[in-house]
């Protein structure tokens, strides 16, 4: 199913990668993409805080959708359902490049919750609207597609299944028992793409693994600004596995997102390999956990702390593990917009208790709560109070490493302007899972190490962090 991007940051961003044609390349380790921030794929008219509140609503909408399938066969008995993580309208980031000898454009959301690059293709069974020409297999001299006797498409490990002689792929985002949940399906297949290495040169890769979908029911991308999905998650059909198998980069790439209320004076960077900068200060770590078929970014979650106050989940053992159902674990995504804390937690209900604390630090200093549900269906929020900054911080305490939050990006602020009298509220969801998401990872330097140096960060000023 495709988890709803929430913790997995379906990060309110997008990013659209800009390619240049030109030739050859000098730089095989690494590359770099530049990213556009998705609120700016809504209308022009919109002020900053209705692209805000946009994106969080999608987060919102993701919610029905939170849960992971297993490895289940599709209602006919032939395709598959892929563990994959969210529903696409939820996503965090635009990325733009070129593929086929045509070097026809795509515009794909970054995910780091699944695996498969896929983008609609002619001739369409279902299609939803894009405003990108839809991509065309037939006019591509570069195509082909996976043969059945591929290690992807046979074998226990098989991302894909053979029928009628062709490797095809069923993927399903939401809960199995959804017959109406967005669902892309499609053939398994190599096509060239073309990268840039850096601010003048790009080169072409071929026989890259995507997925040509031309049946997406149930799919609706707001504006039409999307032709399909970009998977970074750890999987072999991913993105960054691929380059890092043919030793085009390092398997590790890393982002760092310009705060959302901040005006985006110039792309930011999606980086792989030798360009992610040597981060300067008190890096810190987190190894990834690897559990039998999945590929998401998990980490091992010890406890969180409200302010100075330590919860206390260290004490029961296993607390943020993944359980036997599929339900559980903490992990890392950029398909989640704002972060989530499971409410299913052995023991003690984690998501209870964090947002009980937060009350608590409200109430303490008498603000004034505000009743009934707001459109973004927070469920702790308060009146503003004039010339008060002390918002209270959470720190998530992994194995290892302390990812601190600042205040600032643990709330959702309302304008005034726009609202009348302002409100702010605590930027959680409640979740079967516990996932950082994009709202939480602001201003704050990504990086993915599939190299044994898992999930890093580090403070920064990301809107630094651009090309020259």
């Amino acid at each position: 199913m495709a988890r709803i991007p929430v913790f997995t940051v379906a990060i309110l961003l997008f990013f659209i990668a800009s390619f240049q044609a030109s030739s050859a390349t000098s730089k095989p380790t690494g590359l770099s993409m530049k990213l556009i921030r998705r609120d700016l794929l809504f209308p022009g008219n919109l002020t900053t805080f209705q692209r805000i509140r946009r994106l969080v609503q999608l987060s919102v909408r993701a919610q029905n959708f939170n849960s992971f399938p297993s490895l289940n066969q599709s209602e006919d008995n032939v395709l598959v359902r892929l563990p994959i993580g969210r529903v696409p309208e939820s996503y965090a980031y635009v990325v733009e490049f070129k593929i086929g000898s045509q070097l026809h454009p795509v515009k794909l959301l970054m995910d780091t919750g699944s695996s498969l690059i896929w983008t609609q293709c002619e001739p369409c069974i279902q299609c939803y609207p894009q405003k990108v020409p839809i991509y065309d297999s037939r006019t591509s001299t570069s195509y082909s597609k996976l043969p059945c006797t591929h290690e992807l498409c046979q074998g226990e490990n098989n991302r894909f299944r053979c029928y009628n002689n062709e490797c095809v792929y069923n993927i399903q985002y939401g809960a199995t028992s959804r017959r109406n949940s967005p669902r892309t399906k499609g053939v398994a297949s190599f096509e060239a793409i073309q990268f840039p290495v850096d601010t003048v040169h790009t080169t072409v890769i071929n026989d890259m693994i995507f997925g040509c979908s031309n049946d997406n029911p149930n799919i609706d991308f707001a504006n039409g600004q999307v032709s399909g999905i970009l998977g970074l998650s750890r999987g072999p059909d991913g993105l960054a596995s691929q380059l890092a198998k043919r030793h085009i980069i390092e398997n590790r790439f890393s982002y760092c997102l310009v705060p959302f209320h901040d005006v985006l004076r110039q792309p930011t960077i999606l980086r792989f390999g030798d360009d992610i900068p040597l981060p300067v200060g008190n890096l810190q770590y987190t190894d990834f956990i690897l559990y039998p078929g999945r590929n998401h970014y998990y980490v091992e979650l010890l406890d969180i702390s409200v302010g100075f106050q330590k919860m206390g989940f260290e004490s029961i053992p296993g607390m943020f593990e993944l359980r036997q159902d599929g339900s559980g674990g903490s992990l890392i995504d950029s398909g989640t917009v704002v972060s989530t804390i499971d409410e299913n937690t052995v023991g003690r209900n984690a998501y209870k208790e964090v947002m009980a604390a937060f009350q608590a630090y409200y109430d303490k200093k008498k603000f004034r709560r505000k009743g009934g549900q707001v459109e973004e269906k927070f469920e702790l929020c308060y009146y503003n109070k004039a010339g008060f900054r002390d918002f209270v911080t959470m720190t998530l305490h992994f194995e290892g490493g302390d990812y601190f939050i600042d205040g600032k990006y643990m709330h959702y602020f309302a304008d005034e302007e726009e609202e009348g009298e302002g409100y702010f509220c605590v930027a959680l969801f409640k979740s079967s899972k516990t996932i950082l998401g994009a709202w939480q990872q602001q201003n704050v330097r990504i990086i993915y190490d599939m190299n044994g140096g898992g999930f890093q960060w580090i403070t920064e000023t990301c809107a630094n962090d651009h090309f020259p």
